[in-house]
């Protein structure tokens, strides 16, 4: 009888090990085809999966759109590796791949990204337009959280708005960032390069200065130019001359709603605050956004002279600077005489009719 129940027992004994080869067997095959690349669209994908979507449900989204063939294969990486966090998001499939390649991506939170490339100089309507390229973002969501000051209120107590703290910078955006969201990116980057461009022994004053760096970056993109523009600015305000600065004036009539894309007289006699030829000083706040180099150039102008400047005509960009108005008026007159003018159109000639 004992001898029976021994016989028995191992009976049993080597047929559970046998199931569990088996079961090992399986899994491990399985396992394998989470190795394999596959690819069953056409065209790439991208796939939204917002935050508590869970593993089966992401599996089946994914077999549906083909960047994996079984929904089981999704799972069962899931079930090998149980305690990883996986990252809601945005994701863009674009090629063959391993379950375990896209697995892990989602893992990591390997998010699909779309740019957002702020030119230094833009305005915060400049920034509100450029959106108009995403369907998750609205300049009107834009304008309102960049007219809040809250978040720069630390640094620019007085700040009417964001305006000037919007670093002009390349920002990576997913389908979950607001419109404040990018107002504190950008505002971050703000005080990122502002500890890097002055003087931790002589601080600037930060809100003279941005709207200062505003002007700078308005009137030239040419680096060399920039400390001499600051420069002219600088003399003008400390003889207590108007600053007759037209980006102001454009500027004044954006938040009036009426700039059609030239300064016309009304525009120079506007009440605003903001127009510098009715407002001796700078004005309330900066006009757009500047980079680290107008920055630069208002904390540290260049020592001259210089009162007036104009453009040079030969399209360079460049600028002619003067430091009286006999000078300024030369300047204007030759820039007037030499600005380069558009070819006319050449004449058609007709064929002669035999």
């Amino acid at each position: 009888m004992t001898h029976r129940h021994v016989r028995s027992g191992g009976i049993l004994l080597r047929f559970i090990v046998f199931v569990v080869l088996i079961g090992a067997g399986v899994v491990l095959l399985l396992a394998s085809t989470l190795a394999m690349g596959y690819q069953g669209f056409a065209t790439s994908v991208v796939l939204d999966f917002p935050k508590g979507t869970s593993a089966q449900a992401m599996a089946q989204e994914l077999a549906d759109a083909g960047v994996v063939r079984y929904p089981w294969q999704f799972v069962l990486a899931r079930l090998l590796h149980p305690t990883v966090r996986l990252q809601a998001g945005e994701y863009q499939f674009t090629h063959p791949d391993t379950t375990w390649n896209v697995f892990n991506r989602i893992v990591r939170g390997d998010v699909f990204f779309y740019v957002l490339t702020v030119p230094e100089g833009s305005n915060m309507f400049d920034i509100a337009g450029s959106l108009n390229q995403f369907d998750f973002l609205h300049a009107a969501d834009f304008l309102s959280a960049a007219r809040d000051a809250s978040m720069i209120k630390d640094l620019a107590p007085n700040a009417p708005t964001l305006e000037g703290y919007l670093f002009p910078s390349t920002y990576r955006l997913t389908r979950r960032t607001t419109a404040r969201d990018l107002c504190q990116m950008m505002t971050d980057q703000f005080r990122k390069h502002w500890q890097q461009v002055q003087d931790p022994n002589h601080p600037a004053p930060v809100s003279q200065t941005v709207t200062l760096a505003s002007l700078v970056e308005k009137e030239t993109a040419i680096p060399a130019e920039r400390p001499l523009i600051a420069s002219v600015f600088e003399n003008r305000l400390h003889l207590g001359m108007p600053l007759d600065c037209d980006p102001t004036t454009i500027y004044a009539a954006l938040l009036d709603d009426r700039y059609h894309g030239a300064i016309y007289k009304s525009d120079l006699e506007s009440a605003n605050a903001y127009n510098t030829y009715q407002h001796a000083g700078l004005p309330p706040g900066p006009i757009a956004n500047p980079g680290a180099a107008s920055l630069k150039a208002a904390i540290a102008p260049a020592g001259t002279d210089f009162l007036y400047f104009v453009a040079k005509a030969d399209g360079s960009g460049s600028h002619q600077f003067s430091k009286t108005m006999d000078e300024h008026n030369r300047a204007v007159q030759s820039y007037r005489r030499n600005i380069r003018k558009p070819d006319p159109p050449q004449q058609v000639r007709r064929a002669h009719r035999a």
